[in-house]
């Protein structure tokens, strides 16, 4: 009787291990890890196009000069401002030329496509450019920039030669082309030299203005000779003008003024005579000795830059 407890006993054991030992097979198991959820596609809502923007003709990359331009030169973008006289369909620079070489992103006007470089487009045709030695002093301390109007004075030391010193304005309201190797703006209002856009390049491009030996001027051609001779004859100083001076830019390309302000610096430049150091002048700064109005003879006449001698 004993015996058969004691084999019952067993087999509930042995039945009670197999379902534990079951039980923690299950359980030492790793939980199934779900597969991720694919997200659904997104639907792309279409941009409204801005209405307030234009087309505006722009270089996809940089072309080469006399090479016709094609259709996968350009490219469209749309601005809100449009650039003056910019060029807003394609078939308007297909096969055009450009006389000098272009980088991408520029946009396209007429003037993109007519001869001449940066330089020869900032003058007027009734201006040459003419460029002028400076210094520290000359240069008004390095702070000239392109775009700025200056006076051109020129003072005469006494001399052998040249009895009596002057100093006076050569030719008014001249515009600044360039200091150093910057250029201003062209005439249809693209820089000349590319802007700075980093720190590094602004500091560079102030140091080269603040270091230049040369200042490009637009000089009218009327008076193109006058400035050379004076440059060769004495110390010649740029006065900076006011900017306040709204009508500068029409002083030498006005309609009417212009033709004024050539006459009355003609008529002004009363010592010119001195330029060529031919005889003492009818108008100084400084005493008129006895010995040099005795040596005149007769009525002295100025007429402009000429001097002569008549006798009553």
């Amino acid at each position: 009787m004993n015996s058969r407890i004691s084999l019952i006993l067993a087999g509930l054991l042995l039945v009670g291990a197999l379902i534990a030992g079951y039980w923690g097979l299950v359980l030492s198991r790793p939980a199934p890890v779900a597969p991720p959820a694919t997200p659904s596609p997104e639907v792309v809502q279409p941009v409204a196009e801005d209405q307030t923007r234009q087309p505006v003709v722009v270089l996809a990359h940089d072309v080469a000069p006399f090479v016709a331009l094609t259709a996968a030169d350009l490219t469209l973008e749309r601005l809100r401002t449009v650039p003056a006289g910019s060029l807003t369909r394609l078939d308007q620079a297909v096969g055009k030329v450009p006389w000098r070489p272009l980088s991408a992103g520029t946009w396209l006007t007429e003037e993109s496509f007519n001869s001449g470089g940066p330089l020869a487009r900032m003058i007027r045709p009734n201006e040459r450019a003419l460029a002028v030695a400076v210094d520290e002093v000359i240069g008004a301390s390095g702070q000239l920039a392109p775009g700025d109007y200056v006076d051109v004075l020129l003072f005469l030391r006494q001399e052998a030669s040249n009895p009596q010193q002057s100093a006076q304005v050569v030719v008014p309201a001249l515009r600044l082309l360039g200091v150093g190797d910057q250029l201003g703006l062209t005439n249809d209002g693209t820089p000349g030299t590319a802007p700075p856009t980093t720190a590094d390049e602004k500091l560079k491009a102030q140091q080269g203005r603040t270091s230049a030996r040369t200042v490009l001027l637009a000089v009218p051609e009327q008076l193109l000779s006058r400035l050379m001779l004076a440059a060769q004859s004495g110390v010649l100083r740029l006065a900076v003008r006011s900017a306040d001076e709204q009508l500068l830019s029409q002083y030498w390309a006005g309609e009417t003024e212009s033709a004024i302000n050539l006459e009355n610096t003609k008529r002004d430049l009363y010592q010119f005579n001195q330029l060529s150091f031919s005889q003492a002048p009818a108008n100084s700064f400084g005493p008129t000795t006895a010995s040099s109005a005795s040596k005149r003879s007769g009525v002295e006449v100025i007429r402009g830059n000429q001097v002569t001698q008549q006798t009553p």
